[in-house]
């Protein structure tokens, strides 16, 4: 497995949580970007809404994320912002990581909920961790709705992770977000680095302020990215893996199907909703990094002949 920090304690915390806290960036860059923020977003297109998904019985979106603005424009315009002004200290942190999404995340008062989930998979996970830096602008607490985490919860679950691909702790969110979580209180300019696969959920901000943060999603630099893409219209039993780059994210629609895109290959996928008690169990196991590289693909072929 390929080192995600160029410092040893680092690394090893991070492999063991799952994430690390650490200072980031000064005081002076803090308002710099929160300036910025204010300064691009006129040229915001606006969130995709539930109903422009393309996704039948859509849920209200509560979050707000550069990510799914409808403006392309606009997303690049916040990731050369972002990914310029994180770059001496991505670098100093990093072993060679090359960004891929930038988000300004902003909740408003009584909004801004992110759902219980796990980031997608944007890389091959066997052979390395894909990171998302989250960076408040301003200090994040419990009140105003900061990221939540469950330690070493990374490579545990959910190997396959894509907007259409139902997750295996679909069933059990209630129960994570009540008994398993821990809060991240982090001030502005501080940072946490996690795993994309470890499981995390913030709240609704209940302060009359706005809570502004960074998201930077980085993969290491000599990885192709990947995007698991599944079209149950064909098949509920297989996801597609495409290659992508960071301009197919400033087009991207999550909820619809991806155009213009190399298919590495398709593999079989197969749903199981798991309950609280495998959850936990499974908290206590290796993950599946460490497993054979066919043992996944394996179990899955074995169970779609049965």
């Amino acid at each position: 497995m390929r080192n995600v920090f160029l410092n040893p304690e680092l690394e090893v915390k991070f492999q063991k949580d799952g994430y690390v806290r650490v200072p980031f960036i000064s005081k002076e860059e803090v308002e710099e970007l929160k300036q910025l923020f204010f300064d691009s977003l006129p040229s915001s297109g606006g969130q995709i809404t539930a109903g422009e998904t393309g996704v039948q019985n859509s849920n209200a979106i509560t979050y707000d994320f550069t990510f799914i603005d409808k403006n392309p424009d606009y997303k690049r315009k916040v990731f050369d912002i972002i990914t310029k002004r994180f770059k001496v200290a991505t670098d100093a942190i990093l072993d060679n990581y090359k960004p891929i999404i930038a988000n300004y995340i902003r909740k408003q008062t009584e909004t801004g909920e992110v759902p219980l989930h796990q980031n997608w998979a944007f890389a091959n996970e066997r052979k390395c961790s894909t990171i998302s830096i989250w960076c408040p602008l301003v200090d994040s607490t419990v009140e105003n709705g900061t990221l939540q985490v469950v330690p070493g919860s990374h490579k545990r679950f959910g190997e396959v992770r894509g907007p259409m691909v139902p997750w295996e702790l679909d069933a059990i969110k209630k129960e994570i977000i009540e008994r398993h979580l821990i809060p991240l209180e982090t001030t502005a300019g501080e940072c946490v680095i996690l795993d994309d696969s470890i499981v995390h959920y913030s709240a609704v901000n209940k302060t009359n302020d706005l809570r502004l943060a960074i998201q930077l999603i980085c993969i290491p630099a000599e990885m192709p990215s990947w995007h698991y893409n599944m079209d149950s219209s064909v098949s509920s039993n297989e996801v597609n893996i495409l290659e992508v780059d960071v301009d197919f994210y400033f087009e991207f629609n999550p909820w619809k199907k991806p155009e213009n895109f190399r298919k590495v290959k398709t593999i079989p996928y197969l749903h199981r909703a798991i309950n609280e008690q495998e959850f936990m169990d499974r908290l206590n196991r290796p993950g599946f990094d460490t497993e054979k590289k066919t043992g996944f693909f394996a179990k899955i072929k074995e169970l779609l002949k049965d």
